[in-house]
């Protein structure tokens, strides 16, 4: 049987402690969790960013607004000084970074000088504008290809460069907005609070309603350097396409990107994702701030949004960034497996903790948006993955594109099966040395399961609990069950509990005042004093969202009701306030009537409810008498507590039991 998942998160956390005593390990960690940005928000001062400008009576004319080869490569095709200009100015830039290196390599002091290197690298890259800025972030995380020094300077680079001239970015806010700064804003920093690869950001006052915002600026001649460096690193690819020894397909690479680099360009398509996203997190997490945009005042290059006063979550040191960190996994598993609109740029800087304990997600420029196919899909295969089924798993990848169609899969089960371990040590690289993402995602991913609707996810439901064999595993169904309330508990951190966000009370069913994670029923009207608890997972099953898991679970103590001796039986019927149940058992054979569970299938049904009802009663149930479980006095203990909830559940136990009893007398008696 698979470990309980509370003693797999232990090993996965003893792994990942002993993995960080890798050097590349622990920077590459140390990048993931954002631990090496610079507090700065602009470049050093040294840094000149090189942009490539056109003349002006070019005026963009040519240069597409959506992506497109085609007229990229026709644009520049017919400026040829211009394209010229750019290669020597690549040339030159890199050329004496290249020099060194093969200074260090002739004199053997490619160890000693690495960091060197590294800041140099970090300094051309901020220089060369937004395409090479993005490339070196993507480098910054590649132990693979850089040392851990390398990666250290690189992770600083955080997209941070000289800011431009003040009056430009004025001219350009009228230009845009069609009317001078002033008629809109009562007042503007004087320079800019910040300054990015694509644009620099302003504080300011709207005349109009006297908020605080942030006013985004785009920087000129952004389209034109970035479509001409796509143009040369295109051409660059097209001529590797004629060496069959050069695997990276870089057109491809290129033309990927480009589409989504794109989207950032345009800030109008910004500000509506983030009012999208706003609009899909209120109900169920209402403690993820999102900056309200001020369409009225947002254009393609400049942006008006609320601004959120606040610290970065990475370098935040109050109590609660641990709960907030849960907060923040929660909400990007529910874009990833949920909304399937996902915040694609979940850069440690584009998360702020707000004075009063909330997560602010800011920066929507760059987003992804999912098929129900492909979020079902990878629920699916984290379900598969749980189970160790293999088979299933490669399936699930190659529905989802990660492996292509009509490929052989003979070959990868086994090397799946052995890098099981290393994919899980993987997943928990990411967060502070007490979080490993794998213990917030499985709660995130039963809940989904428990609460979605979808045959699939339910058909998911069913897989996780019973596997592959058909047959119930109490085990697996209060992991399940246990993820379900760590969920309920992450949910409620940052304000969840308080703002009523949809998540944080979904197990909230009959909650007083005053608890916390446990909602509480009333007794029995002759005990009104005197409240008794009932655990969320309990609560869950009780509620109409846990209808469905609940159909299934009833399966299981039918089946071991049937499985006790007739004398219990009678004592439930009692219980339930069936005082005569002897016209039911009487037709039963004397042989069947004094039946004890002697079956090995009895004593694992009876051995699972008894794991269950436990769970579920948080050990206030009466404990087994001599092994067996006292079924009756659980029984009488839990109806106080489900008032009005054995009307729905009893009809339902009874039919099922009587079919089953008859079954079982049939057999008995013919058979």
């Amino acid at each position: 049987m698979m470990k309980r998942f509370g003693e797999m998160s232990k090993e996965i956390q003893r792994v990942r402690k002993q993995m960080e005593e890798d050097e590349q390990l622990a920077s590459l960690m140390r990048g993931l969790r954002g631990q090496n940005l610079r507090d700065e928000q602009f470049a050093d001062e040294n840094v000149r960013l090189r942009l490539v400008e056109v003349e002006s009576t070019d005026n963009n004319e040519g240069l597409p607004l959506v992506y497109s080869p085609e007229i990229i490569s026709a644009y520049w095709g017919k400026r040829p000084r211009a394209v010229a200009t750019r290669v020597v100015q690549l040339l030159s830039v890199a050329g004496g970074f290249i020099s060194h290196l093969i200074s260090d390599l002739i004199t053997d002091k490619l160890k000693e000088n690495e960091v060197a290197r590294a800041i140099e690298l970090r300094e051309i890259v901020t220089s060369l504008g937004p395409a090479y800025i993005k490339l070196g972030q993507a480098l910054s995380i590649r132990p693979d290809i850089l040392s851990p020094s390398a990666m250290t300077e690189l992770q600083k680079l955080c997209d941070k460069v000289p800011s431009f001239p003040d009056d430009i970015a004025m001219a350009l806010l009228e230009e845009e907005l069609g009317k001078p700064w002033q008629e809109i804003y009562s007042e503007l920093s004087p320079s800019p609070i910040a300054a990015a690869s694509l644009g620099q950001v302003y504080k300011g006052r709207l005349k109009e309603t006297g908020e605080l915002v942030a006013v985004k600026v785009q920087r000129p001649f952004v389209l034109e350097t970035v479509t001409i460096d796509l143009f040369i690193i295109r051409n660059l690819g097209l001529v590797l396409r004629r060496f069959p020894q050069v695997s990276i397909d870089v057109v491809g690479l290129v033309d990927e990107w480009a589409a989504r680099f794109f989207e950032e360009l345009d800030y109008v398509n910004e500000g509506e994702n983030g009012t999208y996203f706003a609009e899909v997190m209120k109900e169920d997490l209402p403690q993820v701030v999102v900056p309200k945009t001020y369409h009225k005042y947002t254009s393609r290059k400049v942006l008006t949004t609320q601004w959120i006063e606040g610290e970065k979550l990475s370098q935040s040191t109050e109590d609660d960034v641990g709960s907030l960190v849960s907060v923040g996994v929660i909400c990007y598993l529910k874009q990833l497996l949920d909304t399937g609109f996902f915040h694609a740029d979940p850069h440690p800087g584009n998360m702020i903790r707000t004075p009063d304990g909330k997560l602010a997600i800011l920066d929507f420029g760059l987003v992804t948006k999912l098929t129900d196919d492909q979020k079902y899909g990878m629920i699916e295969a984290i379900a598969h993955l749980i189970h160790r089924d293999y088979d299933a798993i490669v399936k699930d990848f190659v529905k989802l594109g990660f492996i292509p169609d009509g490929v052989n899969l003979d070959p990868i089960l086994p090397v799946l099966a052995k890098s099981h371990w290393s994919v899980r040590r993987y997943i928990a690289l990411v967060g502070d040395p007490e979080f490993a993402i794998v213990d917030e995602a499985y709660p995130y991913i039963a809940q989904r399961l428990l609460t979605d609707e979808s045959p699939r996810l339910r058909s998911a439901l069913r897989y996780t609990i019973y596997g592959k064999t058909g047959v119930f595993d109490a085990e697996r169904f209060i992991d399940v069950m246990q993820a379900f309330e760590n969920f309920i508990r992450a949910a409620k951190s940052g304000g969840g509990e308080d703002l009523k966000g949809n998540m944080a009370e979904l197990a909230a069913i009959g909650t007083q005042p005053g608890t916390s994670l446990v909602p509480v029923f009333p007794m029995a009207i002759a005990q009104p004093e005197q409240p008794v608890k009932a655990r969320a997972a309990l609560a869950f099953l009780l509620s109409e969202r846990g209808n469905f898991f609940r159909e299934f679970i009833l399966d299981e103590i039918v089946k071991a009701i049937d499985a006790v001796s007739r004398e219990q039986l009678l004592q439930i019927s009692a219980s339930f306030g069936v005082g005569n149940a002897t016209p039911v058992f009487s037709m039963v054979p004397v042989r069947a009537r004094a039946l004890l569970p002697t079956t090995e299938e009895d004593r694992i049904i009876l051995n699972n409810v008894e794991k269950v009802v436990k769970f579920l009663t948080s050990g206030t149930a009466t404990p087994a008498v001599n092994g067996d479980l006292n079924v009756a006095s659980i029984v009488q203990e839990l109806l106080p507590v489900l008032p009005g909830i054995s009307s729905k559940i009893l009809p339902d136990v009874l039919n099922r039991l009587s079919s089953r009893v008859l079954a079982r007398v049939i057999r008995e008696a013919f058979l």
